[in-house]
């Protein structure tokens, strides 16, 4: 008996955790804080959005096993912000035999849509979510916060990064590797445990190769208007040549792929390459909408009107 019903696979529910109450950049607090959060007209501070990448992982290495670690490709756009105490569930479509990209969302326990994605597995997985979003951008008409960068600016320098178990990760990231493994919503031995891995290594947990990426993202230089506040709107992290290792020395080159705008916000596209230490082979990308909110930033109707 065959069916054309499409099935799913789904994990718990679960409690992420703030771990970015105490983060600076620009010599200011961020949204992560509760009191800014509540300047700016939310709630609370929100959990960060990448957090919620760990819930995708376990149900990812169910469908393409070792694989998923080393050529798997997650792709979301964030729709609602979770704060700590609620609960989320991740889910992600059943590919039929051969495919190589599914369909994947989270939902708060009431519902309410945390966040859409694709999830695939390379090289030959064609379009992302974050291909299909970019692809229909309409050019911004007046960019104020971000009227000094365009597209294809890259990052002034090359940046070396690591991330060692111990580590505080900086202003950014005000902890390590380590305490966030005491508090991921889901643990395994591979993240901290050489010998337990195929790759005879421990390997970076997905949501934090976005704070690897981030951890010197201030070198790239691109003239942001400050002070302003900003978000993650949309972010994708692809595995090349991964999966990444606790430990290890990279060198990470940035460049602005797109420049965008919506009634709230000013957004720049950052596409991260992240190459071994020698700068020749690329191990992975991150594909990350800064969007920045117009309301934050003190001189944006004055600036706006005079442009």
């Amino acid at each position: 008996m065959s069916f054309d019903t499409t099935l799913y696979l789904c994990g718990p529910l679960r409690e992420p955790k703030q771990m970015l109450a105490d983060q600076q950049y620009s010599g200011h607090t961020s949204i992560h804080d509760d009191s800014m959060a509540e300047k700016l007209g939310f709630k609370a501070g929100p959990i960060e959005g990448p957090t919620h990448f760990s819930q995708f992982v376990p149900l990812l290495a169910e469908i393409w096993g070792q694989a998923w670690f080393e050529r798997g490709c997650f792709s979301a756009h964030f729709q609602n912000m979770v704060v700590e105490g609620e609960e989320v569930r991740a889910f992600v479509e059943r590919p039929a035999v051969g495919a190589t990209s599914v369909r994947a969302w989270a939902e708060k326990a009431d519902g309410t849509p945390v966040l859409e994605a694709s999830a695939s597995i390379g090289p030959d997985d064609g379009d992302s979510l974050l291909d299909q979003r970019m692809a229909k951008l309409r050019a911004a008409e007046k960019l104020v916060i971000l009227s000094d960068l365009h597209v294809g600016m890259a990052g002034k320098q090359d940046e070396q990064v690591r991330m060692d178990a111990d580590q505080n990760m900086g202003n950014l990231y005000p902890f390590s590797l380590a305490q966030k493994l005491e508090r991921i919503t889901e643990s395994s031995p591979w993240y901290s445990d050489a010998a337990s891995t195929p790759w005879g290594r421990a390997i970076i947990p997905l949501e934090m190769v976005s704070v690897l990426a981030e951890y010197t993202s201030k070198q790239a230089a691109f003239p942001v208007k400050q002070p302003v506040i900003g978000l993650f709107a949309d972010q994708e992290i692809r595995m090349i040549d991964g999966p990444l290792f606790v430990g290890e020395d990279y060198l990470i080159r940035r460049d602005i792929v797109a420049l965008s705008e919506s009634k709230r916000t000013e957004s720049y596209w950052v596409r991260t390459r992240i190459y071994d230490a020698s700068g020749e082979t690329l191990k992975a990308e991150m594909l990350l909408n800064h969007a920045t909110l117009k309301h934050s930033y003190a001189n944006y109707d004055a600036e706006a009107s005079a442009s």
